[in-house]
Formats: structure tokens, sequence, C-alpha cells
């Protein structure tokens, strides 16, 4: 079964200190991605994702633009992101552990998704739909975003830690006629 992301309905969220004192949050606004489940077996499901890195908004735009430049995710040549799973493990209670690989500019990185089953239901239009929630945490300097200021006062600007949450809406994709009567 396949699955993929309802954008209207699900967001892509981080959060990083500031000045060591205030959290800044911010949201990706153009994502995509599928989810295949692999009924016989599980484990052998596959998640796979991109988030277009331009779509970055912190609501405030000299900090989005400074945040798509070379100093940081530099979009003009790395406009995407891609997470890839490898591996999901179960922990009972619709919790689950999934294991991947994460590219942010040129640098790959084995990261782990803390993911919660929020359930499934069928829509007024008959359409399938399934709830997923994930977080996990980052540090940036893994993936080369090293800029950074010292503050006279000791410290720095921007944390090094990035908290991320996922919120997905999915829709399950109908198989073609020839595919649904050969099954």
């Amino acid at each position: 079964m396949n699955w993929q992301i309802d954008l209207s309905h699900s967001t892509i969220e981080f959060s990083v200190k500031h000045m060591m004192i205030t959290t800044v949050r911010g949201q990706f606004k153009s994502f995509d991605g599928t989810l295949t489940i692999d009924s016989d077996n599980p484990a052998a499901s596959r998640v796979e994702g991109s988030i277009d890195v331009a779509s970055i908004d912190t609501r405030e735009e000299q900090r989005d633009a400074h945040l798509r430049s070379g100093d940081f995710l530099d979009v003009e040549n790395h406009p995407k992101m891609s997470f890839r799973s490898s591996r999901i493990e179960s922990l009972g209670a619709n919790q689950y552990k999934v294991y991947g690989e994460m590219t942010i500019k040129d640098v790959t990185r084995e990261v782990v998704l803390d993911v919660a089953d929020e359930g499934r239901e069928q829509d007024p239009w008959g359409n399938q739909r399934w709830g997923i929630s994930a977080f996990t945490k980052l540090n940036r300097k893994d993936f080369g975003l090293t800029w950074n200021v010292a503050l006279e006062t000791g410290g720095w600007l921007v944390g090094d830690e990035i908290k991320v949450s996922v919120g997905l809406q999915l829709v399950l994709q109908q198989q073609p006629e020839a595919e649904a009567a050969a099954a």
C-alpha cells in the first residue's frame, strides 16, 4: 500500500535556540513524500520524503534569506533536503522508531525519528487517511551548518541543536484497476 502526503494537512516544523535565551520556530511550506507499507513484512516498509529548502519560513524575511544563503542551507546549490528510511522498528502501542538517512546540503547522516501512529479514518469523499507524528533532534554542525557568532557575554547566537516536529496526514493511493485485479 502506498500513502502520499497531503501537504494541505501536514507540517514540518523546527526550533532552535537564539542567543541561548529564546527559541525561534519555523517551518517548511513545501515538501512531499510517500510511505510504502509491506503488509506481509512490516519491517520492510519504507518512508521517503524531500523538502524544498527555499520554502523555509520563520516569519522574518531577512532571517529566512540568511538561512537560504551559503552561510546555512545554500538553496542555490542544494534546493532539496531528503530522508530515506533504512529500518522501521515497532515499539508497540502505535509507537515506532524509524531509522534512515537524512541529506542536508551534500551531507548524509543517519537519524532516528520517534514516530506515533495517530490513527486512520475515511474522509467524506471515500479516501482513506492516516495521521502520523514524528520527532527528532539534529545537531546542525553534523550537516555542515556551522555559521555562528560568539556573544560578548559567552555562548553563541545560534544553538547547535535543532528540534524537528512532523505532523503528516497521508492519503492511500488507489491501485490502477489492472493491478488490483491481479492482486
